[in-house]
């Protein structure tokens, strides 16, 4: 058995996005700078693209063609855009709301097979529909790259297990970022995050404790997003399938979505709200119970300025 040539170890080995199965596919899967560079020239070319999944990615790359004059179809399997985290009501206007923008939503559909024909390619939806476009970008999900961790004989279950310090079940290898599932006392479940902030946090985390310091990973991560003039930040579990209280300043334009289990505050949706993510991971960590009644009408403050250097 060879000995292990380091002292700390550390796995950060990300994601691959899930593809389609299509022969000589040519799709944009937008995972690397490299994908970037590439959807960027074609969007400097060409003038209509196939934007596949109506989640994070696909929403975001679709407003952006479209925001930079570009046509767009959206071809998603679910109901509405955003359907695994919004709220229906807020799907459906979402679904709306980027038609009026100019975007051909095709919801509950699925692209079948993509053709190269005469220098440009053809989405085939279903089994009779077909759509020219210059390109094709697809945001169909994650899978954490594990196997590394797996021959290493590292406990795996939906990404690498860590503890709270990030080690993972051998005591000097270490995980963090879109790979790493950990426990969050919050929550009080493990779970497992695909965006920036938990990325740069963890693996801040990690690398103190690979040099010597002992700091528990409690962090609540956030995400965010930009779908033309609207924008929303948001922390903790945001599933659809949740009970789930808005609390509109404007229906649609600017609130907060609350959802809940067990009248415990799962996760909060802030929509056009900044500056509050603080105050809603704090609203996560009480116990409740809350009521629907609880939170109709409930404000988050805005977080504290930080203090100057």
């Amino acid at each position: 058995m060879l000995k292990p040539i380091f002292e700390k170890l550390l796995l950060a080995t990300g994601g691959t996005p899930r593809r389609l199965r299509i022969d000589d596919d040519p799709t944009v899967y937008f995972r690397t700078v490299d994908d970037y560079r590439r959807l960027h020239r074609l969007s400097e070319q060409g003038e209509r693209f196939g934007v596949i999944g109506g989640g994070f990615i696909g929403s975001e790359i679709a407003a952006a063609l479209a925001m930079n004059g570009k046509g767009v179809t959206m071809v998603f399997p679910g109901e509405m855009i955003g359907g695994h985290v919004f709220p229906r009501e807020l799907g459906l206007f979402l679904n709306d709301f980027y038609r009026r923008k100019g975007i051909q939503v095709l919801a509950g559909q699925a692209v079948t097979d993509i053709e190269r024909r005469g220098g440009r390619l053809v989405m085939r939806i279903g089994d009779r529909q077909e759509i020219d476009v210059d390109g094709v970008v697809a945001g169909i999900g994650l899978q954490p790259n594990v196997e590394l961790a797996a021959t290493a004989g590292l406990r795996i279950s939906n990404g690498i297990v860590v503890d709270s310090l990030l080690r993972t079940s051998h005591p000097d290898i270490y995980a963090a970022g879109d790979v790493a599932a950990f426990h969050n006392p919050a929550l009080a479940r493990r779970i497992r995050v695909e965006h920036e902030d938990n990325a740069n946090t963890m693996g801040r985390c990690a690398g103190r404790n690979m040099a010597g310091e002992a700091t528990p990973y409690h962090h609540l991560p956030s995400f965010y997003s930009d779908l033309f003039d609207l924008g929303y930040e948001a922390v903790g579990d945001l599933d659809a399938r949740l009970e789930t209280v808005a609390n509109w300043q404007e229906p649609f334009r600017e609130g907060a979505v609350y959802y809940l289990e067990k009248g415990r505050v799962r996760g909060v949706l802030l929509w056009n709200g900044w500056q509050q993510v603080n105050a809603a991971r704090r609203l996560i960590a009480q116990p409740g119970p809350f009521s629907a009644a609880d939170l109709d009408q409930r404000v988050l403050l805005p977080d504290a300025p930080a203090a100057a250097m």
